[in-house]
């Protein structure tokens, strides 16, 4: 089973893959893009988010990665954040750039077996820090919402879930889908 969790920042899903690893370790974990970038970027940027995008989109492929893996963040949390990003700063992405990494979202979306959206609601426990973003954590939110519902970047083929709920709730959500029942 290949999972990538998707959500904007703060939003849960490094909890919930540390959950889901800690419960099945036959589960290779695929960290979070940024964890691999240069460190030298401290601001939200095109650049930045395109960088993660392409790591993103070229761990999915077959063949590198392990068969079952659980991986935070995939392409298309990326797509949205170029996206968001537009709406935010009023600076635009290049269209070369945007239609770009559509078509890589696509392709990567193409290769995995399960996206689990981890979407801001009012109900969930999860309370971004001080210093976060927070007109670019709201916007990516609203984003990533409208791209899961086109399948001109999902596919046809791609399960799409969103879940919701408390760090059990979700846990034991995410189980259900990836083994048929919580542990």
């Amino acid at each position: 089973m290949r999972i990538v969790v998707s959500g904007t920042h703060a939003s849960g899903k490094s909890t919930l893959v540390s959950d889901f690893a800690l419960r099945h370790p036959e589960f290779a974990v695929l960290p979070d893009p940024f964890d691999l970038v240069d460190e030298s970027w401290d601001s939200p940027s095109a650049a930045l988010f395109a960088a993660q995008l392409r790591i993103s989109a070229a761990r999915l492929r077959p063949g590198e990665a392990a068969e079952d893996f659980i991986a935070e963040r995939g392409p298309i949390d990326f797509l949205a954040y170029l996206l968001a990003l537009d709406d935010v700063t009023r600076v635009s992405t290049s269209r070369e750039l945007l239609e770009r990494a559509t078509s890589m979202t696509r392709d990567a979306l193409a290769h995995i077996d399960l996206l689990v959206v981890l979407p801001l609601t009012t109900r969930d426990d999860v309370a971004p820090d001080a210093d976060e973003h927070s007109a670019l954590r709201e916007a990516m939110n609203d984003v990533l919402l409208d791209l899961i519902d086109n399948p001109e970047v999902v596919g046809e083929g791609t399960n799409v879930v969103e879940i919701t709920g408390d760090r059990s709730h979700r846990l034991a959500a995410l189980e259900t889908l990836a083994i048929g029942r919580p542990l």
